[in-house]
């Protein structure tokens, strides 16, 4: 195993709820999936925390709650989208299937619906992480 992928991976989890970012981080798993490295999680309860944690460059994939109060996932979605360069991966958390094509115009790079299947949510996340994985250069 090589020393970066030893490295865990850092998953940012919002929501104003902390029953809400706890169904997340256990839906999710430590390991989402065995080709990647384990997680750690960085839980945020407001926007401050989420821009502190993503302008930080060291969050491999946000995790946000679209019905997050008083701003929710969506709209921070796509804030972050426009204002981060090389913004990492964010999946957005909905209540409603409906509400999917919200996350969609978002730009999320991924929609789970609650209550969340811990196969499908560790699943959409490790997709999403592969997706994301930067080509190793040799020579």
């Amino acid at each position: 195993m090589t020393e970066q992928a030893a490295q865990p991976l850092r998953i940012l989890v919002f929501s104003h709820r902390p029953e809400v970012r706890d169904s997340i981080i256990n839906a999710v798993g430590r390991r989402p999936a065995a080709d990647l490295a384990k997680v750690r999680y960085v839980e945020a309860s407001g926007v401050a925390d989420v821009l502190t944690e993503m302008d930080s460059g060291e969050i491999d994939l946000a995790i946000l709650d679209g019905e997050a109060q008083p701003t929710g996932g969506i709209g921070l979605t796509r804030q972050l989208k426009h204002e981060i360069d090389d913004c990492p991966p964010i999946v957005v958390a909905v209540r409603r299937k409906d509400d999917r094509w919200l996350a969609t115009w978002s730009q999320a790079d991924a929609v789970l619906v609650h209550p969340l299947d811990p196969l499908t949510a560790a699943e959409t996340v490790a997709d999403v992480l592969r997706s994301r994985r930067v080509p190793v250069v040799r020579g």
